[in-house]
């Protein structure tokens, strides 16, 4: 019986291991806590953690039981437009305020699909938008301006 390793596999699983790792790593400067006081980096310990094991995991699929899979083209419109979009986000969230730029941000990112039209595009920006706004700034209350200093209201 002959094995087959799967380099994807192991390529995205290490990659898991490494990003999950660095969290990981990176949340030891915080305090931590108790699970029932969650300090700052209690959080990010627990996503590294799951994250490099789902990784670890992906990676001995790879190589134990792996599948023989050929990449098709890149699509790069879609990977610049979310580049594009989570670097508008970043720079822009403190000047513009959350609602305004999370709606640009989601609007770029539907961009992505060339299957996407105009209409579904606003509809799904804006459900996006009122979700994140209820669900950040609402219910778990970060501090983050709805509208900021660049807006005339």
């Amino acid at each position: 019986m002959e094995r087959r390793r799967s380099f994807p596999d192991v390529l995205v699983g290490g990659i898991f291991v490494l990003i999950g790792g660095a969290f990981a790593v990176g949340s030891l400067s915080y305090e931590l806590g108790t699970p029932l006081r969650m300090g700052p980096g209690y959080f990010p310990l627990l996503v590294g953690a799951i994250l490099a094991a789902l990784g670890l995991g992906i990676v001995l699929k790879g190589l134990v039981a792996g599948e023989v899979v050929s990449f098709g083209t890149v699509p790069w419109r879609a990977v610049g437009v979310i580049v594009l979009a989570l670097l508008f986000f970043g720079f822009t969230v403190r000047r513009l305020g959350f609602v305004p730029t999370s709606a640009v941000t989601a609007l770029l990112t539907t961009f992505a699909s060339t299957r996407v039209r105009p209409l579904m595009a606003v509809a799904v920006a804006a459900g996006l938008t009122l979700a994140s706004t209820l669900i950040f700034v609402v219910a778990l209350q970060l501090r983050i301006p709805l509208f900021g200093p660049w807006l005339p209201f």
